[in-house]
């Protein structure tokens, strides 16, 4: 009886510590090659620009599509992304005021009668006939042209000269996004949470306005 109750905390003492070899190993091995090697979304260049009818910003955004989402893209789905920038003059006694905000939504759509891609811009989430009424179209051979396109984003008006102010610098605020809330509900639900449907970038940036060439 004795020998079986002395046995009892060792026996426990050998599974505590197998199971801390185990948990240190599982710590020690290397992630998925996919987590380890599929870089961030990240804004590369914005630029702020003069020209006669007003103040436009350019950005660049590079960003890798995740294979997870070319699948929904061939199946036919829509996906959607969205560019914001604001602009705010700064203010030494008071916080900085906002004196202009601008949003530019894209839809990337694969057309399987023609096999190309078709790309929607406009200023308004393209969900239904508002959006599609007022949208850019244009037509790419491939997905990796159509991907080039998003990521220039050229051309978003901010606004007047005298309503962005004559300041030396403008702080300018870019943001870039997937963004899941426009697709079909099913796949709303079913994306919480992947990784793969995280895209996004932000950057903040005091800008000189730039005379256009």
């Amino acid at each position: 009886m004795k020998n079986a109750e002395s046995a009892r905390p060792r026996r426990t003492v050998l599974l505590a510590m197998f199971l801390l070899v185990w948990a240190l190993l599982l710590a020690c091995l290397p992630a998925p090659a996919a987590a380890q090697n599929r870089p961030g979304a990240a804004i590369t260049q914005m630029r702020l620009e003069q020209a006669d009818d007003g103040v436009y910003l350019s950005a660049g955004v590079q960003f890798e599509l995740p294979s997870l989402v070319e699948e929904v893209l061939d199946k036919g789905i829509a996906i959607y992304f969205v560019a914001e920038a604001e602009m705010y003059q700064e203010r030494w006694y008071w916080t900085d005021r906002k004196v202009a905000q601008v949003t530019r939504h894209m839809r990337l759509a694969y057309q399987p009668l023609t096999r190309r891609w078709r790309l929607n811009v406009s200023p308004v989430p393209i969900t239904g006939a508002a959006g599609f009424g007022i949208s850019l179209n244009q037509n790419f051979d491939t997905l990796g042209d159509a991907l080039e396109a998003i990521k220039r984003i050229g051309r978003l008006r901010m606004g007047d000269v005298a309503e962005i102010g004559d300041d030396p610098l403008h702080q300018v605020t870019f943001r870039f996004r997937l963004d899941t809330s426009q697709l079909p509900r099913p796949f709303q639900i079913g994306v919480v949470g992947q990784a793969d449907w995280n895209i996004s970038a932000e950057r903040t940036a005091k800008l000189a306005l730039e005379k256009q060439r």
